[in-house]
């Protein structure tokens, strides 16, 4: 009897030990995230400026170019900055944003680094989709967005229902997305055949990936699909959390498993489509995004710092395209593949033989 009543009293100082180790390491996280969140925010501030700046202002007057670019000057100022750079910066900054939450998304839910909506094919289908109207019915208004998402959402159904037999499988769901992208591809080829070569051309930059000619219309729709995919991502921070300890585990929380995966799916392909629809399928900025993210932050944080990843480097490669010597002006999407590329097949060698997610 006497044992039982000293132990609780001999256990206390190791409780207490291990609840200051907690609020300590919880401490030590959050002052790393608020850390990395500023110093990438003075980043993309950087990259704003710079990507609005270079290349001279021929005969703007320094005194207006911040005005211009709110749309208070008109004549050449308006022109350069608010028409042209201004929309040009902010469709890179917000749809490296929503890649990079889609790949986050994706890679927390299926706990894989190769499943990212480019790889799966949600990319594809959503440039198929935004394809057939770029080409066939241009004046369509909101198109290509519509098609985009359409696109993606019917190739994730897809991807879903055949990744399903026998279970869920996230190796399966990487190769029929492989697979899949490829038939979407040869659709999208079919349609260059039988187009016009006006349209060709303007589908071929599309395709690429590229934030030139992007309009302040485009803007607004990354815009909105932004904030409505951030917000739509926080309530699914509890379910995905809880899904990360196993579907057994999150079922006994309380958490609709299924119906949580199909949202997060659902979410991940609504996001990377509308960044598709606007600036063509820039490679690869939702396959790096996360792990970086992960890096910096931890997994349990990373789908929150990702979106600052994935606009980090859409702008610094669309700054590196229009300006860096040698190589530009090329599309945005040729700098993001010649990284992106490298690292995905990195992450295919050195998977161990055998491994399934």
């Amino acid at each position: 009897m006497d044992l039982l009543t000293r132990a609780p009293v001999a256990d206390a100082p190791l409780r207490a030990a291990t609840l200051a180790r907690l609020r300590a390491d919880r401490r030590s996280r959050s002052r790393r995230t608020v850390l990395t969140v500023s110093l990438l925010v003075v980043v993309l501030a950087a990259l704003l400026v710079a990507s609005v700046l270079l290349g001279g202002l021929g005969r703007v007057d320094p005194a207006d170019v911040l005005p211009a670019a709110f749309g208070m000057r008109t004549g050449l100022a308006d022109y350069m900055i608010f028409r042209i750079r201004a929309p040009r910066a902010l469709a890179a900054l917000l749809a490296g944003a929503l890649f990079g939450l889609a790949g986050a998304l994706y890679q927390r839910l299926i706990r894989n680094p190769l499943a990212t909506p480019d790889i799966v094919g949600i990319s594809a289908g959503a440039g198929a989709g935004a394809t057939t109207v770029l080409l066939f019915a241009p004046a369509l208004p909101f198109g290509a967005p519509l098609a985009a998402v359409t696109g993606s959402l019917v190739l994730l159904a897809a991807v879903y229902a055949l990744s399903l037999r026998g279970g869920l499988n996230t190796y399966r769901l990487v190769l029929v997305g492989i697979g899949l992208s490829g038939v979407c591809t040869a659709y999208t080829n079919y349609l260059f055949s039988v187009a016009d070569q006006h349209s060709i051309a303007v589908a071929m930059r599309w395709l690429i990936g590229s934030v030139n000619g992007v309009d302040w219309t485009g803007v607004s729709t990354l815009a909105i699909g932004l904030a409505v995919c951030v917000l739509c991502a926080a309530r699914l921070g509890r379910p995905l959390g809880s899904m990360s300890l196993g579907d057994d585990l999150a079922t006994g929380l309380g958490t609709s498993v299924p119906a949580a995966r199909v949202a997060v799916l659902a979410l991940g392909a609504g996001a990377a489509a509308l960044a598709t629809s606007v600036v063509g399928p820039i490679g690869f900025v939702s396959l790096i995004s996360g792990p970086i993210a992960v890096r910096l932050v931890g997994a349990d944080r990373a789908f929150g710092i990702a979106p600052f990843i994935g606009a980090a480097l859409v702008l610094g490669a669309d700054v590196l395209a229009q300006h860096a010597p040698l190589i530009s002006p090329v599309p945005t999407g040729v700098l993001t593949a010649l990284l992106g590329a490298p690292y995905f097949v990195w992450l295919i060698l050195r998977r161990r033989p055998g491994a399934t997610s």
